[in-house]
This record gives structure tokens, C-alpha cells and sequence, in this order.
């Protein structure tokens, strides 16, 4: 059993290296993708000057312009997640391919041993394809899954990949709430 975690930790970190590695070659390489970044950290850096030196006494004209500029910088973190999109099917399509190919290896085999019981909803994935009622057995899917989230993330903050923090902060993100809400 020990064996195999180990083994899927490895695949977990062969896979996101390979994954930060296509995405270099396909969009962090591009010059497109280079000033767009570029662009959206210059708006948010701007943005947030423009925010904390006007504070909350902000009359008419000066809303008007922070809600312009929060409209390019939306556009730009748009265009910037379609030129980023076009490749993630690419890969996506790939390590769907080299999921199953895994899974298959691993199908039936109780890769771990979980030191809690899965709440409802997660043990469908938690114990996919494992004989007996022990629920604390854990499956190869559900052990892929949280290496690579956790490896993944970190792998792309160590290699300069991610989002800086201003960026992230002005809220470009698909489910971020609108700018403003929770004053």
C-alpha cells in the first residue's frame, strides 16, 4: 500500500510538471499571453493606487473612472483566460488519456488508508471500484485528485506561473465576487 501512494504522489508531480510544461510551450511562451500578463498587472497595480488613495470619498467622475478601468482590467483577465483556455483542452483531452490508462492499473486496488470517514457525497469517489464497506480505503482516483490540486498549485507558484496577487485580488477569477459587495 505504501508502495503505491508513493507511486501516485510521483505520477501526481510527473503529470503536473508535464502539465506547467505543455502550458509553457503552448501559452506562457507566447508573446500575446506576455503582454497581456503585463497588461493586467500594470491596471490592477493602478487600480489599487487609485482605490487606496481615494478611499471612500469618492465623487461621481472618480467612480466613473475606477469603473472603467475595473471593466478593462475584467477584459483583459478575459482575454487572458481564452488565450490560456485553447491549450487546456489540448492538455485536458491528454491527461484524460493517462488517467484512465491509470486507473485501469490501479482499478480495484486500495491504494491508502484514510484516517477519516469521507462524508456521503465524496465516498462515491473516495472508494470507486474498491471491494467491501470499509470506506476509509482509498481509491487511486481520489488520491490523484488531491496530489495533483495540492501539486499542481504549488508546482506553478514555484515555477512563477500563478497569478500575482494584485491580480488575483481584483478579483479576475471566473467565480469572484463583484468588486464592491462586502463593504
Amino acid at each position: 500500500m505504501w508502495g503505491d501512494s508513493l507511486l501516485i504522489v510521483f505520477i501526481s508531480i510527473c503529470t503536473a510538471l508535464l502539465g506547467e510544461g505543455l502550458t509553457w510551450i503552448l501559452v506562457y511562451r507566447t508573446e500575446k499571453y506576455q503582454k497581456l500578463k503585463v497588461e493586467v498587472e500594470r491596471q490592477s497595480k493602478k487600480l489599487e493606487r487609485r482605490k487606496e488613495a481615494h478611499g471612500d470619498s469618492l465623487d461621481k467622475q472618480h467612480k466613473k473612472k475606477i469603473e472603467r478601468e475595473e471593466e478593462r482590467l475584467k477584459n483583459n483577465n478575459r482575454d487572458l483566460s481564452l488565450v490560456k483556455m485553447k491549450s487546456m483542452f489540448a492538455i485536458g483531452f491528454a491527461f484524460t488519456a493517462l488517467l484512465s490508462m491509470f486507473n485501469s492499473i490501479f482499478d480495484g486496488r486500495v491504494v491508502a488508508k484514510l484516517p477519516f470517514y469521507p462524508i456521503s457525497w465524496i465516498q462515491g469517489l473516495s472508494h470507486r471500484n474498491l471491494p467491501g464497506d470499509d470506506y476509509t480505503d482509498c481509491s487511486f482516483i481520489f488520491l490523484y485528485i488531491l496530489c495533483t490540486m495540492s501539486i499542481r498549485q504549488n508546482t506553478q507558484k514555484l515555477l512563477g506561473f500563478a497569478p500575482s496577487r494584485a491580480a488575483s485580488k481584483q478579483g479576475g477569477a471566473l467565480f469572484a465576487a463583484p468588486p464592491g459587495q462586502f463593504k
